[in-house]
């Protein structure tokens, strides 16, 4: 049996930018329908720029994209930034439909599709808060939900939680999943951080230092959802010292 195309591959990929940066070399990686990926790597290592490529925003210098199942398009891709990178006088419904209103959806569909991605990331009744009204956590809940707004395939996310205190972030790391879980879609989650990247995901992408390219593929072999204790268990501190034993090697090589 033949298996089934992945949802899109890259082949040979460099990014070179104006400055002379070489970004990434000689990357190869293809991504599956429906996986959590976690991109791990020490900073400088192309991670961002590896989304940034996914999302359409930066073209390869050399090298192929390829979207065997065909391109999601740009409303089929969502994408969250480690700054929620809200419009401060705009409401968190505003904020939250913005994409459907720039693609010229009807109002009353914004509003409904809006309010439905809020309660989606737990924010229901904050429909009228106004950023400065809003926790850390809060804002990049609305973030979020202005990603899922649009439905979308994939959805790519730059370090999002990486400023938030270590109890909110364990929050929306089981919420997160809880989400991926409910919709079928596929993400790739960049991170710092060898304990989320095991926690959230089902397989881990190491990075080496710059030019950027594969270092260590990992396969997180842990039930989904996660089951309580999970943390503190033995088998996740056992994956975290795989993951971490892999970053390693991969900033020295």
């Amino acid at each position: 049996m033949t298996a089934a195309a992945p949802l899109v591959s890259l082949g040979g990929v460099a990014r070179r930018f104006g400055n002379g940066t070489l970004a990434l070399a000689g990357l190869d990686l293809a991504i599956e329908a429906g996986e959590f990926l976690s991109i791990l790597g020490p900073s400088g290592c192309g991670k961002s720029t590896l989304l940034r490529l996914l999302a359409g925003l930066l073209a390869p210098s050399e090298g192929r994209i390829d979207w065997p199942r065909g391109h999601p398009g740009r409303r089929g891709i969502g994408f969250v930034f480690q700054d929620p990178t809200l419009m401060p006088w705009a409401d968190a419904l505003a904020n939250a439909r913005l994409p459907l209103r720039l693609a010229g959806l009807p109002r009353a569909e914004q509003e409904a599709r809006g309010r439905a991605a809020l309660a989606a990331v737990g924010l229901a009744g904050f429909e009228r808060a106004y950023p400065r009204e809003l926790s850390g956590g809060m804002r990049m809940r609305v973030s979020l939900a202005r990603a899922l707004v649009t439905r979308p395939a994939l959805l790519l996310m730059d370090e999002p939680f990486a400023a938030l205190d270590e109890i909110t972030r364990h929050r929306l790391n089981d919420e997160l999943l809880a989400l991926w879980q409910g919709s079928g879609m596929t993400v790739v989650f960049v991170t710092h951080s060898v304990f989320e990247s095991v926690y959230l995901a089902t397989r881990i992408v190491v990075m080496a230092a710059r030019p950027g390219r594969v270092a260590a593929v990992l396969p997180v072999a842990a039930p989904m959802p996660r089951p309580p204790g999970f943390r503190t268990s033995a088998a996740y501190a056992a994956l975290c010292r795989e993951a971490s034993a892999a970053l390693e090697r991969a900033m020295a090589a």
